[in-house]
């Protein structure tokens, strides 16, 4: 923050060096070593990496100060998720540009702000995770599961479940869990897990999360949630 900032500078001598970065990529931005440091933003991107700021929806790239999703490609730039080479795809655009779900701009002068986070981001004890798209549990009698955030004491969020069950199925809550919990790690188990007949599509497929998120968050008793036929 601009005003953490100013108070460091004023209590120590020194000027902050913020950069951004993330495990997939590396080092993204930094602000100059010998050079011109901006409160409130993370610099410009490196020598050999590219940075731009894309509309979440449509991918269309967007002008100087307008926000959106930022993109990088570049050297650091990691090679895909381990055996997940759909999801690996699912990140990146077909000119091999990174989808970072950060929120940002870059200003007239070339310097990234960091505005926010996309929704598909869960932050639990510190830990950031992806929600995951809908991919089969591995569990018996249950056909396919989607993660969304909810919100829990301590850790602010926390990964709720979303599970379709198989035709006349009978599986619990923790049956789920005790099935996931060999493959995936402690912090990434879902607190909830709840059952819905079918993930709500649109023309083209795609589960839309948005009325998945209105229909089971912040609500005791999850809605209807509709679907295309």
């Amino acid at each position: 923050m601009p005003d953490t900032h100013k108070a460091l500078l004023q209590r120590t001598g020194h000027v902050v060096l913020e950069r951004y970065g993330m495990t997939e990529t590396n080092m993204n931005t930094s602000n100059p070593c010998d050079g011109e440091r901006r409160p409130g933003t993370v610099g410009l991107p490196p020598p050999g990496t590219a940075l731009r700021v894309a509309d979440p929806q449509t991918g269309r790239l967007l002008h100087s100060d307008e926000i959106g999703i930022i993109e990088i490609r570049g050297p650091p730039l990691f090679a895909g998720y381990w055996r997940l080479p759909e999801e690996t795809q699912e990140e990146f655009r077909p000119d091999s540009f990174f989808v970072t779900s950060d929120l940002g701009k870059v200003d007239s002068h070339g310097y990234v702000h960091i505005v926010g986070r996309a929704e598909d981001l869960i932050t639990s004890g510190g830990f950031s995770l992806k929600r995951s798209r809908p991919r089969s549990t591995g569990c018996p009698a249950s056909s396919s599961q989607l993660s969304l955030a909810c919100h829990i004491l301590i850790f602010g969020e926390g990964v709720m479940a979303i599970a379709v069950k198989q035709a006349e199925a009978a599986l619990s809550e923790d049956a789920i869990r005790d099935c996931v919990a060999e493959r995936l790690a402690k912090f990434k188990l879902p607190k909830r897990v709840l059952f819905a007949e079918q993930l709500p599509r649109n023309g083209r497929g795609k589960v839309q999360k948005n009325l998945l998120r209105d229909a089971y968050l912040d609500h005791d008793t999850p809605r209807a949630v509709a679907t295309r036929d």
